[in-house]
């Protein structure tokens, strides 16, 4: 029996030989191209949560609580309800001079120094 014979190598337009395309596993490709897809969206979803993107998709929440004494069909206080005596004012407490000074009205515009408006202050 006669030794099997080699197939010469294909030559180009250019005379010298074509290289052979090698033969890749099909499934590698493919995993490859699953991996690098699944990869872009996991770096989307990633991105569209760090910049609120969802959170126009969630129900807006209210953060603050009920306040059931201001809902409109309760009655409202008359004359007569007071405040609990923990929550009403000393009328006989002395007010210091500096709170005296802290209520007193502004009647200088903002940013007064006396140097620069001096002809304003009597």
């Amino acid at each position: 029996m006669a030794p099997p014979t080699r197939k010469a190598p294909k030559r180009g337009n250019n005379g010298r030989f074509k290289p052979r395309a090698k033969a890749t596993p099909q499934g590698r490709t493919a995993a490859i191209g699953v991996v690098a897809g699944l990869g872009a969206v996991a770096a989307g979803i990633a991105a569209a949560l760090r910049f609120g993107l969802f959170d126009r998709l969630r129900p807006a929440g209210n953060a603050e609580h009920p306040a059931p004494d201001l809902a409109p069909d309760t009655p409202h206080p008359g004359p007569d309800a007071r405040a609990p005596e923990a929550f009403r004012p000393d009328p006989t407490a002395p007010v210091t001079a500096a709170e005296r000074e802290a209520l007193r009205p502004a009647l200088v515009p903002t940013g007064f120094t006396e140097e620069k408006h001096s002809d304003t202050v009597q």
